[in-house]
């Protein structure tokens, strides 16, 4: 397990950004933590380094967000679901499996469905506005 503390939403970005440059094609990340925790913030430093030049936002309400860059990024938000048969419902399979990187919100939902290498990332926010963030399954070498 990798552990890192951000004290702003910059340095969250950034991180974001270091993990983003060791992603692969077929990577899945399941993002763990509060409402507010910086989920998001984290994925536009990912994009970022992906050369997603559009504005990445919570997909909360469209479940799904696409974009495209030196690979496909699919930005998933499973909060709204009741469980794994919507999300199974969704399509998923051909984002989860394909050429792109798929990165879950709320991923607590539905980690019965996501395969075995998936990248758990679980973001604490901290009474100062820090935030601990841990890498669990990380097998892309060095940050």
């Amino acid at each position: 397990m990798l552990t890192f503390t951000t004290k702003t939403p910059e340095e969250t970005i950034e991180l974001g950004v270091r993990i983003g440059k060791k992603l692969q094609k077929g990577d899945v990340i399941a993002m763990q933590g509060t409402l507010a925790a910086g989920k998001t913030t984290i994925t536009k430093g990912i994009a970022q380094a992906l050369g997603i030049n559009d504005t990445i936002t919570s997909p909360t309400f469209c479940l799904i967000s696409e974009y495209y860059g030196k690979m496909p990024l699919y930005h998933m938000d499973v909060y709204r679901l009741e469980g794994t048969e919507d999300f199974i419902n969704l399509g998923t399979d051909d984002m989860i499996y394909g050429d792109g990187v798929s990165i879950i919100e709320w991923s607590e939902k539905i980690m019965d469905e996501l395969p075995e290498r998936t990248i758990i990332l679980n973001i604490q926010p901290q009474e100062d506005g820090s935030r601990i963030i841990t890498l669990e399954n990380w097998n892309n070498g060095d940050i």
